[in-house]
Order: C-alpha cells, then sequence, then structure tokens
C-alpha cells in the first residue's frame, strides 16, 4: 500500500495531540506502519499547529510536504485554508467551522477572511465543513471538538466504527470516556 498522510491543524490547546495519538493508534491497530510527528508552532501559546500521521505498509518520513496529504483535520477553519497548499488534488478536508481570531485580528491589523469554506471549494479543494464546536458542546464539553473531528473523519474511512471506539478506549482516561464516545458518536452521524 503507498503511504497516505493526514495532517491536523488548529489553534494550540484544541487537542490535536490526542487526536494524532487517536488516530497513531487505530492505525497500527490495524497493522499499518505509523509515523506520528511531534505538533509544531505555538502550541502553548495559541498558534497555529501542525501534526502529521503517515501510515502504509513502510513509512519512512513523519513529514508531509506540500501537495502530499490525502486529508487535513482542521479545528479552526482560517487554519484549513493556511495549510491548503499541502492537500494532493484529490484529497479532502474535514474542518470545524469555529473561528479564532488570530493575533493581527485581535489587535485590528487585520479582519478575519469570510466565506472560507466556499473559497476553498472555488479553487478545488473538497470541503467538509461544519460545526464541530457546537457538537462538541451537545456532548457535553468544548474540549471535545477533536473527537467530534474525529468521529466526522471516521465516515472517510473503511474501518469499523467497533475499531474507532476501541482505540478512543486506549487513548482516552476512563472518566472521560462516555464524553468521548458521544462526541464521537455525534460527529459521525451528522
Amino acid at each position: 500500500m503507498d503511504t497516505k498522510n493526514i495532517m491536523i491543524v488548529g489553534v494550540g490547546g484544541q487537542g490535536s495531540l490526542l487526536a494524532s495519538k487517536l488516530l497513531g493508534r487505530l492505525l497500527m491497530n490495524e497493522g499499518y506502519d505509523v509515523k506520528v510527528s511531534e505538533v509544531h508552532g505555538m502550541s502553548q501559546r495559541g498558534g497555529s499547529v501542525v501534526t502529521y500521521v503517515r501510515y502504509g505498509d513502510k513509512v519512512y518520513s513523519p513529514v508531509v510536504d506540500e501537495g502530499e496529504a490525502d486529508f487535513i483535520i482542521s479545528f479552526e477553519i482560517l487554519e484549513a485554508a493556511r495549510w491548503l497548499p499541502y492537500l494532493k488534488k484529490d484529497g479532502k478536508i474535514v474542518t470545524s467551522t469555529q473561528q479564532i481570531d488570530p493575533m493581527p485580528v485581535i489587535t485590528g491589523a487585520a479582519q478575519y477572511p469570510t466565506d472560507l469554506a466556499e473559497k476553498m471549494k472555488a479553487v478545488g479543494a473538497d470541503v467538509d465543513a461544519f460545526d464541530a464546536l457546537a457538537l462538541a458542546e451537545e456532548a457535553g464539553s468544548s474540549k471535545a471538538v477533536n473527537i467530534v473531528l474525529m468521529g466526522r473523519i471516521s465516515k472517510y474511512f473503511d474501518f469499523s466504527e467497533e475499531t474507532w471506539l476501541k482505540a478512543i478506549e486506549e487513548c482516552v482516561p476512563p472518566k472521560f470516556l462516555e464524553l468521548n464516545k458521544k462526541a464521537f458518536a455525534l460527529g459521525r452521524n451528522i
């Protein structure tokens, strides 16, 4: 099997580490060679972060180059647009429509761009954009956006729901398990 590439992008503190850990565990459980990168960016300062998950028969590097991402999973819509050059021609973006103002917007030096999902679609990107934050809050915590996104991305893979739930059970502390299973189901079934 050729190596497949997933990028998880967002803003520091949104849970990209757990999302990449969950994906890595799921793919290893399915018998793939998996490489997961560290988080790159200003993760502790609310800045842009990216994590790479690569899997296949044999993976030699954890890094995804421009034009190589099969999937971009984005916690925030401006981050999806920022990383768009990394998407393959036939790749897919799964993104929350949540907007978190970057520093230039906070200071008044810039305005937050509008209609980003439509703009990405206009340049040929296959975009699945939805309000993951609202679903996370419905599950019981705004911090569950990462698991809502995992539920949504699961629809694009051939792995069973049970396989995903097993990976969640292996990665999430028991006291948060039910909340995360609910978040996953909401994302999967929208």
